[in-house]
């Protein structure tokens, strides 16, 4: 894979909006605005094929991923990205805390993934409202994600 050097985001602030337009009350999922704003089908699909290739590149965390059906995983991201931003998608896939349980994924790697999709949506030229419109969707999985 290409490696490059990225100039990476203040981690810590990311987060805390993430975090905090997460608790934002008036979320609604039944739009599909973001979807959208992210350019559909096909600009989902580019949000994970981008974030994937970062995280194949991250000595991070790029060992969660070693066993992982990457044709499946980027299936089912791509399923719960489109349903979570409005978009006419079902995710069929395994529950977060399942899918996720014994992996052993501490804050350090949750917060290496956040910024890989940060850092792959930045890539694409995506606005940074549109990114945290779609962080602040994510943010509720976290509680079924980190383990430790």
């Amino acid at each position: 894979m290409f490696h490059r050097i990225y100039r990476r985001p203040p981690l810590r602030a990311a987060l805390l909006v993430l975090v905090l337009l997460g608790a934002a009350p008036g979320t609604v999922l039944g739009d599909d605005d973001l979807y959208q704003d992210l350019g559909g089908q096909k600009g989902v699909s580019a949000v994970v094929e981008a974030f994937l290739f970062r995280l194949a590149d991250d000595a991070r965390i790029s060992h969660h991923f070693a066993e992982t059906n990457v044709v499946r995983f980027r299936d089912k991201l791509v399923e719960l990205l489109c349903e979570l931003t409005g978009g006419p998608c079902s995710y069929s896939g395994d529950s977060m805390k399942l899918t996720h349980g014994g992996m052993g994924i501490d804050h350090a790697d949750f917060n290496a993934v956040v910024e890989n999709l940060i850092e792959a949506m930045s890539g694409l030229g995506i606005a940074t409202g549109v990114q945290n419109r779609l962080l602040a969707r994510l943010a509720p999985l976290h509680a079924d994600i980190i383990e430790r």
